[in-house]
């Protein structure tokens, strides 16, 4: 059956702030940073709109504020080609995200919700014929989690393949973990998980242990590895200069629910997914660095 949409996202749509530092201060320390800029951003906005340029039948559901950064991101999704039947207005702030960039094009981020957090469990009801009619259903987790376990519920039932990345990191309602295919999480992610920290690996094959159909944990410049029933697969990245990493993981995470959708297998649909990341950290910001689909990818 030809599903309506490949990839719906469910999850957060924020307003990147950014600002580059020689070096991110230290705890009590002052650092002086570039000129503030904007952009659209938020994990799933920046899922979803890396799934339409690389040329995907997406939407998302989601929620923006009725403040100016709520007309940005709207506006950034719909240049995308996104489909927002499913992004309802809510009054009061957007989701905002504060980022320092280091010169080596290391982040670190601080999320103000906004109304992400208003994103409940009756929105994933009302967008019922969305989910079901998804190949792929994507979340994160900087919405509430019991929305994102009412929408994996309701997808998972109509046969939609279900892809969770767990950032920021937090335990998950029962049942949820089971219904990933993969889970996807960085090192600090699966050591959260599973309470402590090892080789990639071992936590990998650990994490498959605790319910998922498969665990994907992604290793920056080093690319990535699966684990499912077949076992552990490397899937290397190419080598590309760092500008900015600020999205490249959502840009991995859209690229592999795309291939997922169109049939590849999971090792097929990673390997194209760290090219797609790794073209993402070569250009400032989190959207605006992403490829389209008639893009060359690093090899």
């Amino acid at each position: 059956m030809e599903r309506r949409h490949e990839v719906v996202v469910v999850g957060s749509v924020n307003a990147d702030l950014v600002i580059g530092v020689d070096r991110r201060p230290a705890p009590g320390e002052t650092v002086l940073g570039t000129d503030l800029a904007t952009y659209p951003g938020g994990k799933g906005a920046n899922q979803a709109v890396a799934a339409a340029r690389l040329g995907g039948r997406t939407a998302i559901l989601g929620r923006i504020g009725d403040d100016g950064h709520g007309a940005l991101l709207r506006d950034a999704l719909a240049a995308a080609g996104v489909d927002l039947s499913h992004l309802s207005v809510t009054p009061g702030p957007s989701g905002v995200a504060l980022i320092t960039v280091d010169t080596g094009g290391d982040n670190s981020i601080i999320v103000s919700p906004g109304a992400n957090a208003r994103l409940v469990p009756e929105d994933a009801e009302r967008a019922r014929d969305l989910l079901e009619g998804a190949a792929v259903v994507s979340f994160q987790l900087e919405i509430p989690l019991e929305t994102v376990a009412a929408a994996a519920r309701i997808g998972a039932a109509a046969g939609a393949r279900i892809v969770l990345n767990l950032s920021p990191p937090a335990e998950l309602p029962a049942g949820v973990l089971e219904l990933c295919d993969p889970l996807v999480v960085n090192e600090h992610e699966a050591a959260f998980l599973l309470g402590h920290r090892d080789g990639p690996a071992a936590m990998a094959t650990a994490l498959l242990g605790r319910g998922p159909r498969s665990v994907l944990v992604t290793l920056g410049a080093d690319g990535a590895l699966i684990a499912d029933a077949g076992g552990v697969t490397a899937v290397p990245s190419p080598k590309v200069e760092a500008v900015d990493t600020t999205g490249a993981g959502d840009a991995f995470t859209a690229a592999l629910c795309l291939r997922l959708a169109r049939g590849d297998g999971l090792a097929d649909a990673a390997r194209y997914a760290v090219r797609v990341g790794a073209a993402a950290v070569r250009e400032s910001g989190a959207q605006s660095s992403y490829p389209a689909a008639d893009d060359p990818l690093p090899a």
